[in-house]
């Protein structure tokens, strides 16, 4: 039932990827069954298990790589390439027990050996994945791995079907980490052959989901069509899905128009007025939040009072409810709704006595305050800022709305539009002063997002250190005391709102656009689209 809720790699080495896809166009052609044609995105950063962070490359690499779990149409947590697992009476140890006669999709043998190899790539401080704290800091020797000593980290494989994992404390959620894409198994020998290349070119993309990669054309599409090779290819009804790579939403409605694509991500929002009422518009609730980061290395950004100005200068409904056409949520925490408390209830609830930590309008005198303790009365003294973001959806709005706010304080403020493929290797590398963010969570634990903000994380992107901050979640992963834990989460927000460390701005929601001819398909509160058990009705 439709839920109407409002609540690269280098360019270069994409081109190479062009060439090879062209000559995969017979194999995409011999794929039986139909094709179900979408858009989610534009050309990926990447689609490597171990490097992704955007939500796009995910939704792709959901549809050719397999974990040994993963998440039913419920939500729920389900067999994947493991059929079974136990936890140790400690919670230190977890067993998982692979499928008999698993396949990557060249038809080769993939065994737990390959969980291994995979697990211990994402901590090689060379690859530098991302998410390598994130799914992989809690396993014993994981310090040691990062730091180059890949053995270190206590995987194991005691036989082809049994994967045994020891963690330095317990993880109650490590079942969602199994889940979850980055922790997919990629094939050695082909990695080890291709280098990062494997992974932009559909003649190496080797992988062990229900699709696998036969066309690649960069700015145009990937097709991925049915992995014959997956323990569940009984059940793929599709023979192929191709993504089109399309970065202006005008083009994709048209697309959708025409007909060409049946799935729509990316709506002009100009055009989400006259579409509230369509049976094929869909708003659908999602774990994650819309932020604004500061290059907190840099002046005036390392300011905590400059941060605070620009933060309480926003009007949060009205960006949510009139830029955002209501689509969105105002966000005045950080951790917004779905996040889960180690006892069940809603975290949000739980943060700071159950009030906001930020006010849902604009307090323009209190930012004017703010700025002119910081030494900038007025604005006066302050350089002019530049704001960086990608073109897609709400973002060039947003950004024009905060020129405006921003004004009324006495800031200048200049937009700097970047294309989707360079936006997040800039933001990362902090190339940039004030930049348009974001998080969708990957599971419903708040460590998920609070650990974005932990020092030595790689997706912390404004470069945000605060040595309490850091005391606070160490502690949330080694205590094994659920209260103590909860309030070292509920303590690590408190600390990153008092030093206002980016900007809430806004809750999710995804937006889409789907023809009725699709049956099958569904939407998680993760962000992601699931097509993989999908069909094409006429």
């Amino acid at each position: 039932m439709k839920k109407r809720v409002i609540s690269v790699l280098l360019a270069a080495v994409m081109t190479v990827s062009m060439v090879s896809g062209l000559t995969m166009t017979a194999a995409a052609e011999e794929a039986e069954g139909k094709q179900l044609s979408v858009q989610i995105g534009p050309n990926p950063e990447t689609i490597d298990p171990a490097l992704n962070s955007a939500v796009d490359g995910g939704n792709m690499i959901l549809h050719a790589f397999e974990g040994l779990l993963t998440i039913d149409r419920d939500g729920q947590i389900a067999p994947g390439q493991a059929e079974t697992w136990e936890t140790s009476e400690d919670g230190l140890t977890w067993t998982f027990h692979l499928r008999e006669g698993l396949k990557w999709s060249d038809g080769s043998d993939l065994t737990a050996n390959d969980f291994v190899y995979s697990w211990k790539r994402v901590c090689d401080p060379m690859l530098a994945a991302p998410y390598a704290e994130t799914v992989l800091g809690m396993v014993e020797g994981f310090d040691e791995a990062i730091g180059g000593d890949l053995d270190a980290l206590q995987v194991s494989a005691p036989d082809d079907l049994t994967l045994v994992v020891k963690l330095s404390a317990p993880c109650t959620y490590f079942d969602s980490l199994a889940a979850f894409a980055t922790l997919s198994p990629v094939q050695q020998a082909t990695v080890e052959a291709n280098g990062d290349a494997w992974a932009v070119d559909a003649s190496t993309y080797v992988s062990n989901g229900p699709f696998y990669v036969t066309e690649w054309v960069p700015d145009s599409h990937i097709i991925m069509s049915k992995n014959p090779n997956y323990w569940d290819a009984d059940s793929i009804k599709l023979g192929s899905i191709k993504f089109n790579l399309i970065e202006d939403p005008n083009a994709t409605y048209s697309a959708y128009q025409s007909g060409e694509i049946l799935f729509a991500k990316d709506v002009p929002t100009e055009e989400i007025p006259s579409l509230q009422d369509s049976d094929e518009f869909f708003v659908d609730p999602i774990i994650g939040t819309y932020y604004i980061s500061y290059n907190t290395q840099i002046e005036p950004f390392n300011d905590p009072l400059v941060r605070k100005a620009l933060n309480l200068a926003i009007d949060r409904e009205y960006v949510a409810n009139t830029v955002m056409q209501g689509t969105y949520s105002p966000a005045t925490n950080f951790m917004g709704p779905g996040w889960v408390d180690t006892d069940g209830s809603s975290f949000m609830d739980n943060a700071n006595g159950g009030e906001p930590y930020l006010p849902a309008t604009a307090d323009i005198e209190g930012a004017k305050a703010a700025l002119e303790e910081a030494g900038y009365p007025n604005g006066e003294g302050l350089p002019v800022l530049h704001y960086s973001t990608n073109d897609a959806g709400y973002h060039k709005p947003v950004a024009e709305y905060l020129q405006s706010a921003w004004a009324e304080i006495g800031v200048t403020l200049e937009i700097e539009i970047v294309e989707w493929s360079s936006f997040t290797p800039m933001r990362r590398a902090g190339d940039y002063e004030i930049a348009r963010n974001g998080w969708v969570g990957d599971y419903t634990d708040p460590s998920n997002m609070l650990d974005l903000l932990y020092s030595t994380n790689s997706n912390n992107d404004g470069k945000f250190n605060n040595a309490d901050y850091d005391a606070a979640m160490d502690l949330s992963r080694t205590t094994t005391d659920p209260e103590e834990r909860s309030a070292a989460l509920h303590e690590a927000e408190d600390i990153m709102m008092e030093e206002y460390a980016c900007i809430p701005l806004a809750y999710y929601n995804d937006f889409w656009l789907q023809s009725p001819k699709i049956e099958g398909a569904w939407h998680s509160a993760n962000g992601y689209w699931y097509f993989m058990y999908a069909d094409v009705v006429e």
